[in-house]
């Protein structure tokens, strides 16, 4: 008796149609409208998220200044000129090396993808960013170092130069943005 009903477990075990019922449950997902980064708009948000990750470098020129008001004041170097041009040249010099480094991200070959018009599909697993119906990018979600919420789209950093901008308004309904919120939620992404 003991081998009839091993039998049906095992029957039951290896039945196709079984299988193909498992395989045939939907996983849920997010489709977004197409949407395309600019340029302006990547070079914008790349700056803002630097200078708020590297805001303590202001120490940099203020130290100059307190290191030159104490050589003033010790008599071992009188000058009044480093006051008003080494520390505003450190600041605009730190700025604009990095709004040219984030421009010229946008005109590299292989960051090109990133400003292409693209839809994304969204689920456990993985975000696809689809070109059209054939070719797309796969990004694994521990791929993902950050999720920022934004008062108008979600950011997705991936490293300081690249990130995934996503409006709130790409989304088709209001039930696809707070699936997305509850995925990036449960990966620990967003609180």
């Amino acid at each position: 008796m003991a081998k009839g009903s091993k039998g049906s477990v095992n029957q039951f075990l290896k039945n196709p149609f079984l299988q193909n019922q498992q395989q045939q449950i939907p996983v849920p997902n997010v489709k977004t409208k197409k949407y395309q980064l600019d340029n302006k708009t990547y070079i914008s948000i790349a700056m803002q998220e630097l200078l708020r990750a590297q805001w303590f470098w202001i120490f940099v020129p203020i130290g100059v200044i307190i290191l030159n008001l104490v050589l003033n004041l010790t008599g071992a170097y009188k000058n009044l000129w480093i006051y008003f041009t080494i520390p505003p040249l450190l600041i605009i010099g730190y700025v604009l090396f990095w709004a040219i480094q984030f421009t010229g991200v946008t005109q590299l070959e292989q960051n090109k993808v990133m400003f292409q018009k693209m839809s994304y599909e969204i689920d456990g697993k993985q975000i696809l960013m689809k070109l059209n119906a054939k070719e797309g990018m796969q990004v694994k979600w521990e791929m993902i170092k950050s999720v920022k919420k934004m008062k108008d789209a979600y950011l997705l950093t991936i490293s300081k130069a690249q990130f995934i901008h996503m409006p709130f308004d790409i989304f088709n309904s209001e039930n696809d943005v707070k699936f997305f919120e509850g995925l990036l939620k449960r990966k620990n992404l967003i609180k």
